[in-house]
């Protein structure tokens, strides 16, 4: 037996949050958590990301398709806007979802009563405007046609403001989508041109090639993609290396409800030195990583 002062303890009274005080600020609010490995991980993140910000190096926001549903969208674009967020990567539901709230103000349907009646994905302007993108994608990249299609048209898509494509088109920052063919509701019309599909998201993959090989100190985050994004990055961080890259430097982040294989194994473990796991929902996490990130500025 030994007295409690000789025993070692992992949680003390100094690790305990505290109550901000009123009219609190960001800062105050983040200085109250609880110091736990969570929020030091969310506070090293943004010290990594404001770091590469200021060593005008890559910081990088790959969606999968909630991240736009929950509304996250005006965050993302205030990231993009101070410069911080260089480049996004989305999947092709990503894309749509963007597209359509661009156009209609509205989106997402109810896939089951879809599904019941074989209405499900089968409107007629989004897969009409996601077509169009992907001829002019095939030159310029699926993310920056499906952007600049929507900020070219102000009658057809009056909520541009709150697409994150159309925000990386106007202040030319890398916007990049990843189609899996057969994955989206677009691809399942008739005329769905798949050469085009193919050779856009392949532009884009390349450009996230070129992206990823300048990250020597850049911040890749993956928000919400358990699969595609997470195979993108692995691909690209390759082809990075065998060019003769060094990317020993590079941060990795994961922010999802449950932590997936493939982000775990190919985001933070095996690229990464430095891989942070943060599990929440997108809608409590982002904001919170975003003021965290602003306050530091």
């Amino acid at each position: 037996m030994i007295g409690i002062a000789d025993r070692k303890h992992l949680v003390t009274l100094d690790s305990f949050g505290r109550v901000p005080p009123q009219g609190a600020t960001v800062s105050d609010f983040v200085a109250s958590l609880p110091r736990t490995p969570v929020t030091r991980a969310m506070n090293e993140l943004a010290d990594a990301i404001v770091a590469a910000h200021e060593a005008d190096c890559p910081v990088v926001m790959a969606m999968g398709a909630h991240v736009i549903k929950v509304g996250l969208a005006p965050l993302v674009i205030d990231l993009i806007d101070r410069g911080i967020v260089t480049a996004v990567a989305l999947n092709g539901a990503g894309a749509i979802h963007d597209l359509e709230i661009a156009m209609h103000g509205e989106t997402s349907e109810d896939v089951k009563a879809g599904l019941t009646d074989g209405s499900f994905g089968m409107v007629e302007e989004t897969p009409a405007h996601m077509n169009d993108a992907a001829m002019l994608g095939r030159h310029r990249g699926l993310g920056r046609a499906v952007g600049d299609l929507i900020n070219e048209d102000e009658d057809e898509f009056p909520n541009a403001a709150a697409s994150v494509l159309a925000a990386a088109s106007r202040l030319d920052a890398v916007a990049t989508v990843h189609v899996a063919v057969g994955t989206d509701t677009v691809h399942m019309h008739p005329d769905a041109p798949g050469g085009a599909i193919g050779a856009a998201s392949l532009l884009d993959f390349r450009k996230v090639c070129a992206v990823v090989s300048d990250m020597t100190r850049g911040v890749w985050l993956n928000v919400g993609s358990a699969v595609v994004l997470p195979e993108v990055f692995l691909k690209a961080y390759t082809v990075a290396v065998n060019l003769g890259h060094d990317l020993s430097e590079i941060v990795t982040a994961n922010f999802d409800q449950i932590l997936h294989y493939r982000p775990r194994v190919n985001v933070l473990e095996r690229p990464s030195r430095r891989g942070y796991a943060l599990t929440g929902h997108h809608e409590i996490m982002v904001p919170l990583l975003h003021q965290m990130i602003v306050s530091r500025l």
